[in-house]
This record gives C-alpha cells, sequence and structure tokens, in this order.
C-alpha cells in the first residue's frame, strides 16, 4: 500500500511537472508581440527566410530558444532576443506557437524531393525524411524530431545548407549534418520545395 502511493504521489507530481513545462499560451500571446515582426502575428511569418513557428512542437521550440539563449545554436539576432527570457517565458511563447494553424504553401509538384522525401537515396546513404518528420511532415514530438509541414521552402534549404556546412550544430547526435552533407545543392532545393507543401 505504502509502495502504490509512493506510485501514485510520483506519477501526479510528473504531471504536475509536464503541465507546467507545457507553458502558457495566453501568456506567450502577450510575449509574441516582440516576434510578430519577423515570424508573423500568429507564427505564420511572411518572410521566406524566417520560419513559421505557427503548429510547431512547445517542446521543440522551447529547446531551440534555450540554445539560442546559450548560443549552442548560434544566430546573432535570436540569441538577442531569446537573452532575456527565462525558461518559463520560453514555454509560453512556445504553446502559443504551438496551438497556432500554420499555413501550407501551394507550388509545382517536385518529384526528386518527393521521392528523397519519402523513400531517401539508399545508394548515396540518404535515409527517407519521412522516416523522422513523418509522411505528412508533422514530426515526433517525442522524439523531438520537429514538424515541417508547410514550411518556407527558402527556410528550410537555408537550415539545410547551414546543417551541411557545420554552421548549425545543435541537431540530435549530429544526424542532420550527416544527412545534409549528402545531399548536392539541387536535391536541397527540390526537397525543400516539396516539403512546403506538406500537409
Amino acid at each position: 500500500m505504502r509502495l502504490s502511493m509512493i506510485w501514485v504521489s510520483a506519477i501526479l507530481g510528473c504531471a504536475a511537472f509536464l503541465a507546467h513545462a507545457e507553458g502558457d499560451p495566453e501568456k506567450g500571446q502577450e510575449l509574441a508581440g516582440l516576434c510578430a515582426g519577423c515570424h508573423g502575428e500568429d507564427g505564420n511569418s511572411q518572410v521566406p527566410l524566417f520560419p513559421k513557428l505557427a503548429g510547431q512542437h512547445p517542446a521543440y521550440l522551447t529547446k531551440q530558444l534555450m540554445e539560442f539563449k546559450s548560443q549552442k545554436r548560434a544566430e546573432t539576432t535570436m540569441t538577442a532576443m531569446a537573452e532575456p527570457l527565462s525558461v518559463e517565458d520560453m514555454r509560453d511563447l512556445a504553446a502559443f506557437y504551438g496551438r497556432q494553424k500554420g499555413h501550407i504553401e501551394t507550388g509545382d509538384p517536385h518529384p526528386l524531393g518527393q521521392k528523397l522525401y519519402n523513400a531517401g537515396n539508399a545508394a548515396a546513404g540518404i535515409p527517407a525524411c519521412s522516416g523522422c518528420h513523418g509522411p505528412k511532415g508533422r514530426g515526433n514530438p517525442t522524439a523531438g524530431f520537429p514538424s515541417l509541414s508547410g514550411q518556407h521552402a527558402a527556410y528550410t534549404e537555408k537550415a539545410l545548407h547551414h546543417f551541411k556546412a557545420g554552421e548549425r550544430q545543435n541537431d540530435m547526435n549530429g544526424m542532420m549534418r550527416a544527412i545534409a552533407s549528402k545531399l548536392g545543392d539541387s536535391e536541397m532545393t527540390e526537397l525543400a520545395e516539396y516539403i512546403s507543401t506538406l500537409q
């Protein structure tokens, strides 16, 4: 009986921690005014080089903000924006953006991008993107893989180039750096264009 009570207390404690960790979207909306200039009022950036945040997994967004602040992810502007934020602020912002609906891009078919995303290229040692990010690009929040669905092609392509060049180094176990190093420029372009239309 005593052991059962300990387990119940532990479970309740974990639940309370997770609920707190999720953040308050209403507080996040108040903070998001500072982000709107680049990322849009609802997280749907109008500038293709700035990522859409709407619909992104809150835990992933919180991780990125923490790593901008610590400079594990190097980006001067975002480091300056993240510097004054507390962890609670970050979670609140992430909760707000996570509840917004992302806008999906429209475009022409990109058969090479579609093939790389869904099947990879075994001969080149490139795994299918869908293995981690899902067939519709919605990611896997439990594993820490972000949603890609509808992301601006220009931003995704930029991110792939940064991984390939080693300019971005906050990927889990260097996975994205290893994959991007095997992609050619045209493959990155096609892949990014295809991802922008996923829904």
